[in-house]
């Protein structure tokens, strides 16, 4: 008899944190490297919700919580959905967990059967169909291209849905291209679902506030009412508000739903940290106005990094929206090799000899789910941007 689950079999490390993790011991051994795989901004969290926090601590709010949430940060949620979105919810219909990624987790787990089918848009977040076959679910993967600007077409999409599939997962801002989806090519895919009633939606939009060039970000039961009584509206405060160590993502959705993953949550983390949850009251209901001097920054960062990157042989990048991701295409890396003596048969390869013989850590485009590609994160400095930028030139100009 096994000691270990037949569950692990069907999955994989995360690979974005394996990159970090590296880069990590890397540096701590003396190696001269530039991280570009973490998925956190640099910026630290804005002081009002510091100070949230310790005056939660200092006034002994130290205590378990509801399972999925304090009444006051359910409200702020609500009173968020329905400023920025125009989306109208109720408590109720509210769930707050440990991150985004719990909260995406709780609802696989109480939801998916056996044969049911997960539509995956790729390139995707890492995590996406490893949950899914955790949670006993089949991903079935539909692949955006570069042509589309790593967009899922309406046809894509029908092509995609069965008898079989449970939930499309959308992501817009996309980790992790950046891309994101006007009004009309969202509602265009929501024509499709409307004609699938059994499909429901699982939108992560945890990059909303993160658009740059005059984007206005949608989401999908904002975009097609039809579509609210099966939709799942995820969020966090992880990324606009510098959060990530923090832990708090929340959802909303139908009531039933909600309560099912209050279900798997109290019998695995129960609440989120009590300190925290105050912490997003405080995000949510108080001053916005850091984020758009700070998403001015990652724009200047990206149109950095797009530039350099374009300017390296056998690498073309596109401009995202949003996020702050950029997914280049390396195809005309492919079959060469490196000064190093490294054939370059695939994105893994190129990410591997990129961090041996430069110091750049990237994450390879087949974690995501489309090669030839990898994801590099500009929410470092301007400094270690242009630097690993430079490499990275370097290193494809050494290709052979």
């Amino acid at each position: 008899m096994a000691f270990l689950s037949d569950t692990l079999s069907r999955v994989k490390p995360s690979p974005t944190i394996a990159v970090s993790n590296l880069a990590a011991e890397l540096k701590a051994a003396g190696k001269d490297v530039i991280g570009l795989g973490a998925g956190e901004p640099d910026f630290d969290t804005p002081d009002n919700i510091k100070q949230a926090g310790i005056k939660a601590i200092t006034e002994g709010k130290t205590k378990y919580t509801a399972v999925d949430g304090i009444p006051e940060l359910k409200a702020a949620i609500c009173a968020k959905l329905k400023r920025d979105n125009g989306l109208s919810y109720e408590p109720a219909q509210v769930s707050v967990g440990t991150g985004g990624k719990q909260i995406l987790y709780n609802a696989l787990m109480a939801t998916l059967n056996p044969g049911d089918e997960v539509v995956i848009p790729a390139p995707y977040w890492v995590s996406y169909p490893d949950m899914t076959l955790l949670a006993g679910g089949t991903p079935v993967v539909a692949e955006a291209q570069a042509q589309t600007n790593y967009k899922l077409t309406p046809e894509q999409l029908e092509a995609a849905i069965t008898p079989k599939t449970k939930w499309f997962i959308f992501n817009s801002p996309s980790n992790p291209t950046g891309a994101g989806y006007t009004w009309d090519e969202l509602k265009a895919l929501t024509d499709v679902l409307l004609r699938h009633p059994h499909v429901w939606v699982m939108t992560d939009d945890m990059y909303e506030h993160l658009v740059y060039d005059g984007f206005e970000f949608c989401t999908p039961a904002q975009v097609e009412p039809q579509l609210y009584e099966r939709t799942l509206t995820v969020n966090g405060v992880s990324k606009a508000y510098a959060m990530t160590g923090w832990r708090i993502g929340y959802a909303a959705g139908p009531k039933e739903l909600i309560a099912a993953m209050r279900k798997i949550q109290s019998q695995s983390t129960s609440n989120p940290c009590s300190v925290s949850q105050w912490a997003a009251v405080e995000a949510l209901n108080g001053s916005q106005d850091f984020i758009a001097p700070n998403n001015e920054t990652f724009k200047r960062r990206r149109d950095l990094v797009v530039a350099m990157l374009n300017e390296a042989e056998g690498i073309t990048c596109a401009t995202p929206e949003g996020a702050f991701y950029v997914y280049p295409d390396v195809a005309g890396c492919i079959g060469k090799t490196s000064e190093g003596g490294k054939h370059i048969s695939n994105d893994e390869d190129f990410c591997t000899a990129l961090l041996e013989e430069k110091g750049v850590a990237a994450v390879f485009g087949a974690a995501f789910g489309l090669s030839p590609n990898f994801r590099v994160s500009y929410a470092t400095s301007d400094e270690n941007l242009k630097e690993a930028c430079t490499r990275i030139q370097a290193f494809c100009a050494g290709l052979k």
